[in-house]
């Protein structure tokens, strides 16, 4: 290894680039196939309400009800119905898959020979697939709030539950954090998913565990017998960014649901680069 490192040319800086790795993803099927199924999404739901039944009640003041009043209220039933499933199997995907794929490809060896330093090679891939799952969580978002606007047009935004109007002018800045708190809490999902693709050469068996450890967080979420525990699950303040939206926002759930998010993706990221080093690569 030493003579390895000390090649004329090489630079461990300059493995990888990460153009190189984006392109790779880029290219990958299952990354159009996702963003087609998340740009197409609002469209299918639009469509849904367009061809429904019977007249829509104006008086109703759930999520769902709301959602034809106007693009802001569109895109917020959008992410609502979105954030706890679709969007988890999204990020899932994109962080499970990346290391997993070249074991099962049986191309990670010859990375690492490449070579390849593990630290830089789990680095770029991380950083990509960050990235990757950033834009999905995003990209849903903004297209329901292009199609609800064209739809329903322009209007304030009416809170479920109370009804209350909150002009677009001053929704629209707490819809964009409310999407930034969704990406921060699908770190865990992140995570635990690329934890996951470290061990194993499986990319489905990466992206079904970190899936299925997520539904298993939400049930257990609804044990009101574990009482205070289960503000310590991970998925237990996915929810909260339906506060910022209020006439009076709230940050508190927030706060405490970022700590609680940042707190368990430091530590299974760290736990990936450990397990990582010392793997013996053998595919």
């Amino acid at each position: 290894m030493g003579m390895t490192e000390g090649a004329p040319g090489y630079a461990p800086g300059r493995t990888l680039p990460l153009r190189v790795e984006f392109v790779r993803q880029l290219r990958r099927r299952r990354t159009y196939v996702m963003f087609g199924v998340l740009l197409a999404l609002p469209w299918v739901l639009l469509l849904a309400f367009q061809l429904g039944a019977g007249p829509r009640s104006r008086s109703g003041l759930r999520l769902s009800d709301l959602a034809t009043e106007g693009g802001l209220n569109f895109a917020t039933f959008s992410l609502s119905v979105s954030s706890n499933f679709l969007l988890v199997v999204a990020v899932a995907l994109f962080c499970g898959d990346t290391v997993a794929s070249e074991a099962n490809w049986s191309s990670l060896r010859y990375l690492l020979a490449a070579p390849v330093p593990r630290d830089r090679l789990l680095r770029q891939k991380l950083v990509v697939a960050l990235a990757y799952s950033a834009a999905a969580v995003t990209a849903l978002p903004l297209m329901a709030l292009i199609a609800g606007t064209l739809a329903f047009g322009w209007h304030d935004i009416r809170v479920p539950g109370t009804g209350e109007v909150v002009p677009a002018g001053e929704a629209l800045p707490s819809f964009g954090l409310a999407v930034a708190y969704v990406l921060v809490s699908q770190l865990v999902v992140a995570s635990l998913a690329f934890l996951l693709s470290v061990g194993t050469d499986s990319p489905l068996g990466a992206v079904g565990g970190a899936v299925g450890l997520v539904i298993v967080s939400m049930i257990l979420q609804a044990v009101d017998a574990l009482g205070p525990i289960r503000q310590f699950l991970p998925t237990f303040w996915s929810t909260a960014w339906l506060d910022v939206l209020a006439p009076r926002p709230e940050y508190d759930s927030m706060v405490k649901g970022t700590v609680i998010s940042l707190s368990y993706s430091v530590i299974l990221i760290a736990l990936a680069f450990r397990v990582f080093r010392r793997k013996d690569v053998l595919s």
